[in-house]
């Protein structure tokens, strides 16, 4: 059987909600459980929503609150959905945090809410449920159909990607 993944929701683009044409928009509810339902993901997970917040609003208690969550698990498969703007950062505090070593965490978000028809959300989902699935232990950002190691990676703002460091 496989081993169970736990799913962690934090907000982010992944999950954002736009209400006109303003671009106004809030983090709603986490459409993870319905990307992984369209793509009839048979691999056992549960979903804990603990966050909805863009990444940019998010400190160092969030980050803790992160982190003791996936250390709290009894999973030791964790997928986290997370704003791609400070992404890199919460995975060097998970990187860090002794009480997450031999677990697999991989965090992935999108550039598009998942909402939106042309969105990397469901590609960005399925690979880090992939990467989580054949990693060994440690934290890992997969976006941009590549899987990066903690510390190794940075967003690209002017291109809109992740890129080695």
């Amino acid at each position: 059987m496989t081993q169970p993944i736990l799913v962690i929701t934090t907000g982010g683009t992944i999950d954002k909600v736009y209400f006109d044409a303003k671009s106004d928009f809030e983090v709603g509810a986490s459409m993870v459980g319905e990307l992984l339902k369209e793509a009839h993901v048979d691999a056992p997970f549960r979903t804990v929503e603990l966050l909805r917040k863009d990444s940019l609003d998010l400190d160092d208690v969030d980050r803790k609150l992160i982190a003791g969550c996936a250390a709290a698990a009894d999973e030791t498969a964790i997928v986290i959905t997370h704003g791609t703007d400070t992404m890199t950062h919460t995975a060097e505090v998970l990187r860090g945090d002794p009480r997450c070593s031999g677990k697999t965490i991989v965090l992935t978000g999108s550039l598009a809410p998942a909402r939106f028809a042309q969105s990397d959300a469901t590609f960005n989902v399925g690979m880090a449920f992939a990467a989580v699935q054949s990693r060994q232990p440690g934290v890992f950002i997969v976006m941009n159909g590549q899987i990066f190691e903690a510390g190794e990676v940075r967003k690209d703002r002017a291109n809109n990607r992740f890129v080695r460091c």
